[in-house]
């Protein structure tokens, strides 16, 4: 699971938020500039990420940790430059070590400690995470799957991952796969690809405080966003069940679930919170619904014989 952008929530009353909402200021607050992150939060920074590249190393091979890490350092960087080119108060990234996973660990997230100024600077900084790590997972999933190996169908017993429209369309231009016919042997780099786009597209959907709960903020504001997340949230708690026995996104559901019922779904405020995000942002959001839907895959992990 890859982290978020995690900003201190809204208390349970939704009516009182932590920071004023203005609808229609007749003069705007002025904007506060916050310092950057503390040398004591860069070291713990430092110590996670090394120790998140052991485990991952230890989890899938050198070449798995290498592109796993660099697309998570590079999805986390894209949300810690935007809130610093506005301003924003917020921790450098933390990595997540957990050898006993499949990847060797559960991703990373930064901490925003400062209210979003704007409907703008919210969708800038929840999108530019996403788009960062795309950025990364296309070209590793190019020379990952260029590196793999096709074998007859049926022939691969064991873990077996499931492939997001993107994965089968590089799969059939690099390597002429064919899913119906054939299985792909993973090269590491596809593996680390793959996973990278599985945290992407789950930070995308729209829900909450996900990246693509930011996003649908800016662009439908406080009330359908949360009517939003909360349809989102049942719906991938459910979708979960369709590869049972193992239900893969099923404690990613709940947690969300958990985490949000306690806030009633309500995403904190901006603090100019009745700006319209403009054309260029309103089709960059199309940008990031597209990737979340080439990235997504129903049923992600699967074992042959089941």
């Amino acid at each position: 699971m890859n982290g978020d952008t995690l900003q201190d929530p809204a208390p349970e009353d939704s009516s009182a938020f932590a920071f004023p909402v203005l609808e229609s200021p007749s003069t705007p607050p002025p904007v506060v500039q916050y310092p950057g992150p503390t040398t004591r939060q860069w070291v713990l920074s430092a110590v996670l990420f090394l120790a998140t590249v052991a485990s991952t190393t230890l989890a899938g091979g050198i070449l798995f940790s290498f592109t796993f890490v660099s697309i998570l350092l590079a999805h986390e960087m894209g949300h810690f430059l935007a809130c610093r080119y506005y301003g924003m108060a917020c921790t450098p990234p933390y990595f997540l070590p957990l050898p006993i996973t499949f990847a060797g660990t559960l991703g990373a997230f930064i901490k925003i400690k400062s209210p979003f100024y704007s409907r703008k600077s919210l969708f800038d900084v929840g999108v530019a995470g996403p788009l960062a790590g795309f950025v990364f997972v296309v070209p590793a999933l190019i020379v990952g799957v260029a590196n793999s190996e096709l074998v007859p169908r049926g022939r691969t017993p064991g873990i077996s991952f499931g492939e997001p429209l993107l994965f089968r369309w590089i799969g059939s231009a690099v390597l002429g796969y064919s899913p119906a016919t054939q299985d792909m042997l993973a090269h590491p780099i596809a593996i680390g690809a793959w996973f990278g786009l599985l945290a992407t597209c789950l930070n995308l959907l729209p829900i909450w405080q996900l990246d693509g709960g930011h996003v649908a903020y800016a662009i439908l504001g406080r009330e359908r966003q949360r009517r939003l997340s909360l349809a989102g949230t049942t719906a991938l708690i459910l979708v979960s069940f369709v590869g049972w026995p193992i239900p893969s996104y099923l404690l990613f559901g709940l947690l969300i679930l958990g985490f949000g019922l306690r806030y009633r779904f309500y995403h904190p405020p901006t603090i100019i919170d009745d700006e319209d995000i403009g054309r260029v942002r309103r089709t960059l959001a199309i940008v990031a619904l597209i990737i979340l839907v080439i990235s997504f895959t129903p049923v992600p992990v699967t074992y042959v014989g089941f």
